[in-house]
């Protein structure tokens, strides 16, 4: 019965992680014909629907740590996921005046290759056993340029969003009302950028680490 389970476990991981490779190989794609064709501005249009299932779709992410179908640590897996739905759906669908930027070129193309990447290296492994060593080296060190090009995105699409949230005031609470509580979508948006000063250097410290440790046990095998 064990054998058996983890034989479901294998073809569940491979197939989710193939899933989710082509939707952000749709994503880049689409990315690309747009950036050529018409420029960044028309970049968001062209990749919304791909960009939000392919991102939505990493919640699974999380589960996947909680029942332990993964090794990866959910304190780890939690914040890049949170943080990339923020930006998907609490900055780029719900401020459609921030959807013509270059910094969502820059963000979807820095995010699509990463993934796709990650998303293969995963799908190989699980349906394969192993994946090539180039396809480990890719894993382990595009982040190097990948990671602070799609962190200063997200900063300036956040920052980029800031008038537009206060001037709009969606998503907020405003007292008097039932509950007698107050919400500011603004504000919250405020710390969440300043989350970002601790929070970038030591995500990218982590990911420095894990690629030493991979990299080391990839020579040794």
């Amino acid at each position: 019965m064990a054998g058996v389970g983890s034989a479901v476990r294998r073809l569940y991981l491979a197939v989710y992680n193939w899933v989710v490779f082509c939707g952000w190989a749709q994503v880049l794609y689409y990315a690309v014909v747009a950036l050529r064709e018409t420029g960044h501005e028309a970049v968001y249009a062209a990749v919304e629907r791909p960009l939000q299932f392919a991102q939505t779709a990493a919640i699974m992410e999380i589960l996947h740590g909680l029942v332990g179908l993964v090794r990866s640590p959910v304190s780890a897996t939690l914040p890049q996921i949170g943080s990339r739905l923020f930006l998907t759906w609490g900055v780029l669908w719900s401020f459609p005046e921030t959807q013509t930027h270059i910094f969502v070129t820059s963000l979807v193309i820095s995010w699509s290759i990463t993934e796709i990447i990650r998303y293969s290296f995963f799908g190989m492994k699980e349906a394969f056993g192993s994946a090539p060593s180039w396809l480990l080296w890719l894993r382990y060190s595009t982040f190097m340029l990948l990671y602070p090009t799609g962190i200063s995105s997200e900063v300036g699409l956040i920052y980029t969003a800031l008038p537009y949230m206060k001037a709009s005031e969606k998503y907020c609470f405003r007292m008097p009302n039932t509950w007698n509580f107050s919400y500011d979508y603004y504000y919250t948006s405020v710390l969440a950028l300043l989350i970002y000063i601790p929070g970038s250097p030591h995500m990218y410290k982590y990911m420095l680490s894990q690629r030493r440790k991979a990299l080391s046990k990839a020579k040794t095998a």
